[in-house]
């Protein structure tokens, strides 16, 4: 399993089985000792939900992302789906999502090394960060994996090669460096390949820091 989020409403857990390939769903409540298949046959890294109970799905094997009406199998494709590239109707290898209010869906464009914005029903999307080649300057991403998007629209980035995590604001050409960025090490102001990452109430960073086998916590400005 690669990841997992909280469905409020039937008070369960939905959770990307990648080696599987499926996403499952598991009852919260004490005393469950079986799943129920939402999605068989999809090679999943992330997942995202929507204010509407839309649960969106990439597929980094066919190079797309889903939207799946909870229990139904079909599904609307709202990125890629054009086969592997770097054109901006294209995705190659995308782990993970994050969608807004608006149903924008922001992706994760590991082989692309960049992190592209689907506005709902566009045909084609945004780079928001990176799309420079691979590299660790501020232009640049080395392999994405988690994101994370806030009110104000300013994206945070696991930056997997790289290891450290960045910020770009709104329309940004590059980014800032919030935590990490000191090459792979098991210092607190180091990672080693950071996977994904996200935020509490108080604002507060978590970092799945895979390499190192630890969750880091960090307060930022």
């Amino acid at each position: 399993p690669t990841d997992v989020l909280i469905d409020k409403e039937t008070d369960s857990l939905i959770i990307c089985d990648r080696r599987t390939g499926r996403v499952v769903r598991w009852s919260r409540r004490s005393g469950t000792t079986q799943g129920e298949i939402l999605i068989d046959n999809i090679y999943c890294n992330g997942l995202a939900m929507d204010e509407q109970r839309y649960l969106y799905v990439p597929d980094w094997i066919k190079h797309e992302v889903r939207r799946y009406q909870l229990g139904e199998k079909n599904y609307t494709l709202v990125a890629g789906g054009n086969g592997k590239g770097n054109d901006t109707n294209q995705v190659s290898l995308p782990r993970y999502v994050f969608v807004d209010r608006q149903q924008s869906v922001y992706i994760s464009d590991r082989d692309n090394h960049r992190v592209m914005k689907w506005n709902k029903g566009a045909k084609e999307g945004i780079v928001v960060a990176g799309g420079q080649g691979y590299g660790n300057a501020l232009a640049q991403l080395n392999g994405p994996n988690g994101i994370f998007v806030d009110t104000l629209g300013t994206l945070y980035v696991a930056d997997y090669e790289n290891h450290r995590v960045m910020r770009w604001t709104q329309g940004a050409k590059q980014g800032t460096v919030i935590v990490g960025g000191n090459g792979s090490g098991k210092g607190a102001n180091q990672f080693s390949g950071p996977w994904g990452l996200s935020f509490d109430r108080n604002g507060n960073l978590y970092v799945a820091d895979a390499s190192n086998n630890r969750v880091q916590r960090f307060s930022i400005e």
